[in-house]
């Protein structure tokens, strides 16, 4: 795969730390990685982006970024009220070829959900993808509710025809509770699509050497690490009540 686009069910579940850990795994793989952020919301023209982020964990070897904006709101509206030029499905798709033709992989990490509008014609990070022909990989949260999200959002990439290439929990407690845990059986059937991934809670504050080093454990080798889905759902299997 040149190009994967990297989605989420929602905002601030661990997108940017996922891409990171992907581009990390690439890197140390010999792979030259470049990181696309169509539209970057809520940060200041000096502010660090979710781009330079990934770049900044992961020793990607480059990065982009469209359209920045300065409210935290979806790119479509911020771009509105900030009176700029939107972000459109096809711009980010003619940018994406642009860093594959120059890269052994590009990230394309999207803002909150896969149906966030990018502009006033309803564009979104689907329509991107589509037009990319790229597999889109899922980011949830790991608590109660998930499983509906990622339901709906699978539902979404199969209606337009977009390969899910599976999903990554974004965010996984050192103290999982009863539904986090369950979620991990439940996630790939809701979801349709494998279990890839699970990032340990508060792996962005690493030192990026920690991270670059313990990335490649959080992710499948369908991403290029080696996470064992079933090993790690058995560690926190669930019995059934009165079953010993």
């Amino acid at each position: 795969m040149t190009v994967i686009v990297v989605s989420g069910t929602g905002t601030e579940i661990g997108k940017t730390v996922v891409t990171a850990a992907v581009a990390a795994v690439a890197t140390a793989a010999g792979r030259s990685v470049a990181v696309l952020k169509p539209a970057q919301t809520g940060v200041g023209p000096d502010e660090r982006g979710d781009a330079d982020e990934v770049v900044r964990l992961s020793g990607a070897a480059g990065s982009a970024e469209l359209g920045r904006f300065p409210e935290p709101l979806a790119p479509g509206t911020a771009a509105r009220r900030a009176g700029m030029a939107p972000v459109g499905p096809a711009e980010v798709a003619e940018a994406a070829r642009k860093l594959a033709a120059e890269h052994d992989l590009v990230l394309v990490e999207g803002a909150g959900g896969l149906l966030v509008r990018f502009d006033e014609e309803g564009g979104t990070l689907a329509d991107a993808a589509a037009l990319l022909g790229a597999p889109v990989l899922v980011v949830t949260p790991a608590g109660l509710g998930t499983l509906n999200s990622a339901t709906l959002t699978a539902e979404a990439l199969r209606a337009r025809g977009i390969e899910q290439l599976g999903v990554v929990v974004g965010s996984w407690p050192d103290a999982p509770d009863l539904a986090m845990r369950c979620n991990l059986a439940d996630l790939p059937e809701s979801a349709g699509a494998p279990l890839l991934g699970a990032v340990p809670e508060g792996s962005g504050r690493l030192d990026p050497a920690e991270f670059r080093a313990a990335a490649g454990g959080w992710l499948a080798p369908a991403l290029g690490g080696t996470w064992d889905a079933e090993a790690f759902r058995e560690r926190f299997a669930e019995p059934f009540p009165g079953v010993s």
